[in-house]
């Protein structure tokens, strides 16, 4: 009896294990989408960027499109420098040191759209302004910082990697690469 109950039992596990095998093996394939035009570049050939003439020195060096479609100028300011010259959104991403009165910590900003701008966050601040940080804007050429609720902390305005000006207390604040 017990011989008989382990032949059934093994039978009912090799027709169960059967059942789950693929039987038939059917592939589609997805056509390749075709070659999309696009505009040509202006000029014959593209030199790197840091071999532009004018690159570094304040000068002109591309026209990007905006969401439009239309070319914008965007200039450069050679590095360290802070003349309150065109900023674009995306020379303002990723980490940065912020600094306020005797408070140094991180500040991170990017393009997810918050509060009247941009979102924003800090990490390791002690100083209540810097850690109420939630969000960014431009307003011109000016850096606006927000809170939570979309109000402003304070305003910079600088180029390359440093950007200084004042909170709304009359604090001075700096963020640098």
């Amino acid at each position: 009896m017990n011989r008989g109950l382990t032949i059934a039992l093994v039978s009912a596990l090799a027709i169960s294990t059967m059942a789950c095998q693929r039987t038939t093996y059917t592939r589609s394939y997805v056509s390749p989408l075709p070659a999309t035009p696009s505009t040509p570049v202006a000029g014959d050939t593209l030199s790197p960027l840091d071999q532009q003439p004018g690159a570094g020195q304040g000068e002109i060096t591309s026209q990007p499109l905006d969401g439009n479609g239309q070319e914008t100028q965007v200039a450069s300011a050679p590095s360290g420098t802070t003349t309150g010259s065109s900023v674009g959104r995306t020379d303002l991403l990723g980490g940065w040191d912020v600094s306020s009165g005797a408070d140094s910590c991180k500040l991170f900003m990017t393009l997810t759209t918050w509060s009247g701008g941009y979102r924003a966050n800090t990490r390791g601040c002690s100083d209540e302004n810097l850690s109420r940080i939630a969000a960014w804007d431009l307003n011109g050429s000016q850096v606006v910082l927000k809170d939570s609720a979309g109000s402003d902390i304070a305003q910079l305005a600088g180029g390359g990697g440093s950007f200084s000006g004042t909170t709304n207390t009359g604090v001075p604040i700096t963020f640098r690469r």
